[in-house]
């Protein structure tokens, strides 16, 4: 799959292997950038803080957010995602854990592209990746930037 940026927004570090590992066995070769916390990911997509050096320009071709994160939950990353001029067309994929419908209903609400439930099974969760992989970064076409 074509080379470009995804930013996974995860704080626990075996959801993080495992996500690494299945875009790996897929052969998503893409730059991963991994943030732990909320802060951290606004950080990183507004080039502040330890991010000041990067690009603003360059932005992730997908987002692959957690819900449940320290220093700021995810959907409140989504809503400053969405409310800023320079990523409010970044596609923003939930992948949680969460069961609780409410959280489906407000990421939605907050303009979340795709709501994944995380499968426990790693076949499984092998396969969805495959499928997010093979949507979002090859048969979806991105407004130009």
């Amino acid at each position: 799959m074509k080379n470009s940026m995804i930013l996974l927004v995860e704080d626990n570090p075996d959801d993080e292997a495992l996500t690494l590992r299945a875009l790996k066995k897929n052969n998503i070769e893409n730059n991963i950038f991994v943030v732990r916390d909320g802060v951290q990911a606004l950080d990183f997509l507004f080039c502040t803080n330890a991010y000041t050096d990067r690009d603003p320009h360059d932005l992730p071709q997908l987002i692959l957010l957690d819900i449940k994160l320290p220093k700021m939950d995810g959907l409140e990353v989504l809503r400053r995602i969405r409310a800023d001029e320079r990523t409010h067309l970044v596609p923003v994929v939930i992948l949680t854990s969460s069961k609780e419908e409410q959280d489906l209903v407000e990421s939605y609400k907050g303009g979340a592209n795709s709501y994944v439930r995380k499968p426990v099974d790693f076949n499984e969760f092998i396969e969805a990746m495959r499928q997010l992989g093979l949507y979002w970064l090859v048969l979806n076409e991105f407004p130009p930037r």
